[in-house]
């Protein structure tokens, strides 16, 4: 069984399923925001006034402005270390300006003198910035206190992928199936009144249950490794240069977490499912009904992950995601898509279905398997240089994780703009055109494809495979008892 502890190696830092699936709750606090603030193009566009093409570039330059913060914050978390453990202070202050910031932002812009709109949308839309990265680098790199056993390790992947997927599915199946048939569209604030006080409550919930999960491992007999070297800013170039598979793990995650922000945009969906299908409440109640025979193919994934490593298992599951895209997309093109519903069981409906349970299954796979592939390269510098710096790992990662992905709101936002939507966003009620027909397919199906290929490619010669990460932990367990630095190379 994935989630035996019974037979584990003695000598690896073990944990319990129980503590991973606690501590994993830490990232979907983050994600309910993240989905949250995916639905913000709606709200200054429809609501604040700012057009489609100024709303979306000033959404990407907010952004990538979280992604250059990305490594400041990193550098705090490696060389912070307080009564209240290494991680843990960083989780509660992260998910408070999250939810302040969250408040004030939907449910007091549209209030501010029109003048004052814009720096003051800025200024806590910063304040969330920092409150994110505070979390969500947690999540990368708290992980790392937890085991260092490859058999254990991929279980972050099972719970990520669990809990990220009921954040959209359940955020997708409220937004369409409650909060539309109750306000109306997205032009009406009470929804976002009602949208974020919903989000904060679940997402202190899930908080709490991660900082449980994490409160035994966050000692520094966990994080303390060889004796816990002083980090220097240069140390962050050396291994800029030297870890190659961190390098190749940030570019191909990156190329994938574009994909996935464009082909899950709020607007994408209402164009597939609102526009295309004429069925918007289907976006929500899908992500709901394929929750279950997703998790199945995700305990596949981790069940391979942990007999055959991770890396293989991320190539395997992307291949697979490459095929089920292509035959969705030729479902898309050739398919009457119009009245598919689960009230109308048609074939057409089945075979939707069908197609998109082995599509989202191997995509969640492929994702959420990157997160503990991080603490492995953070092990791996370890290793290497004798360096323990998640905070860092964690950062790199999603510096050009958020650069590269900001892109997508930008790019989303073209696309309809070209196709004639520049003041307004699609709206469900709108008329399906060739032209709409045909950016909807871009998005969701050839994007996410061309995506995967060049993550392939990179990820082709990644270093980092099942015996490898032996090796790693081995020489690294034989350091720490001689309280030595990297096997490979000094600093």
């Amino acid at each position: 069984m994935i989630f035996s502890t019974k037979n584990l190696e003695t000598g690896y830092n073990n944990a319990s399923a129980f503590q991973i699936a606690l501590f994993s709750l830490n990232s979907a606090a983050t994600t309910l925001y993240l989905v949250l603030m995916e639905y913000v193009s709606y709200y200054v566009n429809g609501i604040v006034g700012f057009t489609v093409i100024f709303a979306s570039a000033l959404l990407t330059a907010l952004r990538v402005f979280d992604g250059l913060i990305d490594p400041l914050i990193g550098f705090m978390v490696d060389r912070f270390e307080g009564r209240f453990g290494k991680f843990r202070p960083f989780m509660v202050l992260g998910n408070l300006l999250m939810l302040v910031s969250v408040l004030l932002m939907f449910n007091t812009t549209h209030r501010i003198p029109g003048a004052l709109r814009l720096p003051y949308f800025v200024l806590v839309y910063v304040i969330y910035v920092f409150g994110y990265t505070f979390q969500m680098i947690v999540a990368k790199s708290g992980q790392t206190v937890l085991t260092d056993n490859p058999k254990m390790r991929p279980l972050v992947s099972y719970f990520d992928s669990l809990f990220v997927t009921s954040c959209y599915g359940g955020i997708q199946l409220y937004t369409a199936a409650y909060l539309i048939p109750k306000y109306g569209s997205y032009k009406n604030p009470a929804l976002f009144r009602e949208f974020t006080f919903a989000v904060a409550g679940i997402s202190v919930l899930c908080t709490v249950l991660g900082l449980v999960g994490i409160w035994n491992k966050d000692r520094p007999e966990y994080y303390q490794v060889g004796g816990m070297q002083k980090i220097r800013i240069r140390d962050y170039w050396d291994v800029l240069r030297h870890n190659r598979p961190i390098r190749q793990l940030v570019v191909s995650a990156s190329v994938n977490k574009f994909t996935s922000t464009v082909y899950n945009n709020v607007t994408v969906c209402v164009m597939l499912f609102g526009i295309m299908m004429r069925n918007y409440a289907m976006a929500g109640q899908v992500g709901l009904v394929t929750i279950l025979p997703n998790l199945v193919i995700v305990t596949l994934g981790v069940s391979l992950a942990q007999r055959i490593g991770q890396k293989h298992t991320f190539a395997l599951f992307m291949r697979l995601a490459i095929l089920f895209q292509l035959i969705m997309t030729l479902f898309l093109i050739f398919a009457r898509v119009e009245g598919i519903a689960f009230s109308n069981l048609t074939g057409t409906t089945f075979a939707f279905l069908v197609i998109y349970i082995f599509l989202n299954g191997s995509k969640s796979v492929s994702n959420s398997i990157v997160v503990p592939m991080i603490a492995d390269c953070s092990d791996y510098e370890v290793y290497r240089s004798g360096l323990y710096i998640p905070g860092f790992m964690g950062a790199l990662f999603a510096l050009v994780d958020q650069v590269i992905s900001s892109l997508a709101t930008i790019f989303v936002g073209g696309v309809v703009a070209l196709i004639g939507f520049t003041s307004v966003l699609p709206q469900v009620e709108d008329a399906l055109t060739p032209q709409l027909k045909a950016a909807t397919i871009f998005m969701y199906c050839i994007v996410p494809m061309l995506g995967w290929i060049f993550s392939l490619c990179v990820m082709r010669n990644y270093e980092l495979d099942k015996e490898k990460m032996q090796e790693v932990s081995r020489r690294n367990r034989e350091n720490a008892e001689a309280g030595e630095g990297g096997a490979e190379g000094e600093r």
